[in-house]
């Protein structure tokens, strides 16, 4: 359908009148100019209605010819009913104006009142010529952005391609080293990935608060298989959040960011926090003064990047290392 159909959005609509009117505004200009009899304010404000009625038809028949008819017509049908609708937006228009106006006393009526309707016909067919430019303008606007969420979704699928093995590596090293120690832990922490990686098969890179801290429970019940259940997780209240959406494996990166380098032995507690704008991960385990940004973080910031939905810093507080993941409104 997207081959003739003309989808425009509200917003270009406004730009596609205010255009209208302005082309309306110079037209007058010429008649203004070419005659001595036609040099009054009265041309200018029939010629810029005109325009502003013809791009108003054209807003109100391409509408119901997008929704209402071409769904329902062969596609074989829809160059002819696009090129009637496109007449009829230029033929109604300069018509409609000419019936308002002719209720004043407006000279250039007067000039044209005997070959209106041939003035009405040569605009309808004007119309459809600048609505098959518009269409071109418009579908390479939309293939252009078509172009672009590809190319976005490709770089996103990489991203999420280069964590998915580095997730699953760390998972199999835990149970790896359990099989020959404890058989009923290595038995948990199998069931465990196995939890893990059915939400994490999901296709969508964005994910609901609530289905991503799920992850972050399940992942840290397989590293408390291997770490003795040294790994003590805090998760504040986030009922008012909870369908807040952030990148798949984002706040379960930074959980394991914070036993990768912050875990020495002791007990590490981990605590998340939430606010309008702001998620905060914070852990009291090692402090480590400068943060490399290696393959997971990076990862994690192109993809509040791309995805638009923030940014991602870190700081130290209170003797705590801290990763807030900025939300954008």
């Amino acid at each position: 359908m997207q081959t003739v159909e003309l989808k425009i959005a509200p917003k270009d609509w406004l730009y596609i009148i205010i255009i209208g009117a302005f082309f309306g505004f110079f037209i007058s200009l010429c008649f203004y100019f070419l005659s001595y009899d036609l040099q009054n304010i009265s041309t200018i404000i029939f010629s810029t209605t005109t325009a502003i009625f013809i791009s108003l038809f054209a807003f109100f028949l391409i509408t119901i010819s997008n929704k209402f008819i071409l769904p329902k017509v062969e596609k074989r049908f829809w160059y002819l009913i696009s090129f009637v609708f496109s007449f009829l937006s230029g033929f109604l228009g300069f018509s409609f104006s000419f019936f308002i106006f002719s209720f004043g006393d407006f000279k250039i009526l007067h000039i044209f009142s005997s070959f209106w309707i041939f003035i009405s016909i040569t605009i309808g067919f004007l119309t459809f010529l600048v609505g098959l430019i518009l269409h071109q303008f418009i579908s390479m606007k939309y293939k252009n952005e078509e172009i672009k969420t590809q190319v976005l979704e490709t770089k996103l699928k990489a991203l999420e391609n280069e964590l998915n093995p580095h997730f699953l590596f760390n998972a199999l090293n835990s149970v790896s080293e359990l099989i020959y120690q404890d058989q009923k832990k290595a038995e948990n922490a199998v069931i465990e990935i196995s939890k893990f990686l059915r939400n994490a098969i999901n296709k969508e890179s964005l994910i609901t608060l609530e289905t991503e801290l799920s992850m972050v429970k399940t992942y840290v019940n397989i590293e408390n298989v291997r770490f003795d259940e040294k790994i003590v997780l805090h998760i504040k209240d986030f009922s008012e959040f909870k369908n807040i959406k952030i990148p798949k494996f984002s706040i379960q990166l930074l959980v394991e960011n914070a036993i990768k380098h912050g875990f020495y032995g002791k007990i590490l507690q981990i605590d998340i926090k939430f606010s309008k704008d702001k998620i905060i991960v914070q852990n009291n385990g090692k402090i480590t003064n400068i943060v490399k940004f290696g393959t997971g973080l990076s990862n994690l910031q192109k993809r509040l990047e791309l995805q638009n939905v923030g940014s991602l810093s870190h700081q130290i507080l209170d003797d705590k290392m801290v990763f807030i993941i900025e939300l954008k409104g």
